[in-house]
């Protein structure tokens, strides 16, 4: 975090979310012909804001040594257009230290096949969002142990649909949470409900810090 005041900090937020929603406008244009070529343009806009934005999560020691995220290669296995199969209401409330009790409404459930099922969130509150977290079995020894987002559409993380309206879910996109570079962000993580027993070796790796 940067010593900033409260409007020149709020304004550099703002500014990384929208970046973050052209990287995904991108991603989502390129993603249907080139996955793959869509994953890398992801990664390398993503290394330029940690590494030169103001709302980076790095610590200026972390951003003096930092070469890039630790992301895995992009595998097409892991890519999936799901229907959203409906579910019974569900609530929950997250407690967070910055930003008080966060809640999420259960929208449904998206089958990842032998992966297994992960419930998709709705942010309660104004302007609302789409949110699907996951923590897999490498989480702790690989992936970052309190889990990563795949799809954050409130701050523009957002995959889009294929031509019939699914849903896209590639886990090759799945990414730490700002927490995992800074303790002193809160970040709702993970339940049972959007942890699977199988290992996802793709996506962002437990960052690596000083």
């Amino acid at each position: 975090m940067h010593a900033a005041t409260p409007l020149a900090a709020a304004l550099d937020v703002a500014d990384w979310r929208r970046r973050t929603s052209e990287t995904y406008a991108q991603v989502r244009a390129l993603a249907p012909q080139d996955p793959e070529g869509a994953h890398a343009v992801w990664v390398q806009q993503r290394d330029e804001l940690f590494a030169f934005h103001p709302a980076s999560p790095l610590s200026a020691d972390a951003r003096a040594d930092f070469v890039g995220l630790d992301v895995a290669p992009y595998d097409p296995a892991y890519r999936f257009e799901v229907e959203v199969q409906p579910a019974g209401a569900q609530r929950l409330d997250v407690t967070t230290g910055t930003d008080g009790v966060v809640g999420f409404d259960r929208v449904g459930t998206v089958d990842l096949g032998d992966l297994g099922r992960l419930t998709l969130w709705s942010l309660r509150g104004y302007a609302g969002g789409l949110f699907l977290p996951v923590r897999d079995a490498l989480a702790g020894r690989g992936t970052f142990g309190g889990g990563r987002y795949v799809l954050d559409t409130v701050k523009g993380a957002d995959l889009g649909c294929d031509h019939v309206g699914r849903l896209v879910v590639d886990l090759n996109f799945a990414y730490n949470p700002s927490c995992a570079y800074d303790p002193s962000w809160s970040c709702p993580l993970p339940t049972r409900a959007n942890t699977l027993a199988a290992e996802l070796p793709v996506g962002e790796r437990t960052p690596a810090l000083p």
